[in-house]
């Protein structure tokens, strides 16, 4: 894991095609522009954590169906 200080205004690079800037720091948050590919998938990592909780849920729901059908 990298740790790096960043200003107001200032950037980051993640290979030759990602770049995140530091747009605005407030109290308790940050807010950051990233200008990457579209073919990039960026997701917040609650709203991914919660989509593959939903999708291990609805497995193990379908499981359980499939599982009354052989009996």
């Amino acid at each position: 894991m990298l740790v790096i200080s960043r200003k107001k205004s200032e950037s980051l690079l993640i290979g030759d095609d990602i770049e995140i800037t530091i747009v605005k720091i407030d109290e308790n948050s940050v807010k950051i522009s990233i200008s990457a590919p579209k073919s990039v998938t960026i997701l917040r990592k609650e709203l991914y954590k919660e989509v593959e909780q939903e999708n291990k849920n609805a497995a193990a729901y379908d499981i359980s169906i499939l599982k009354n059908i052989k009996k």
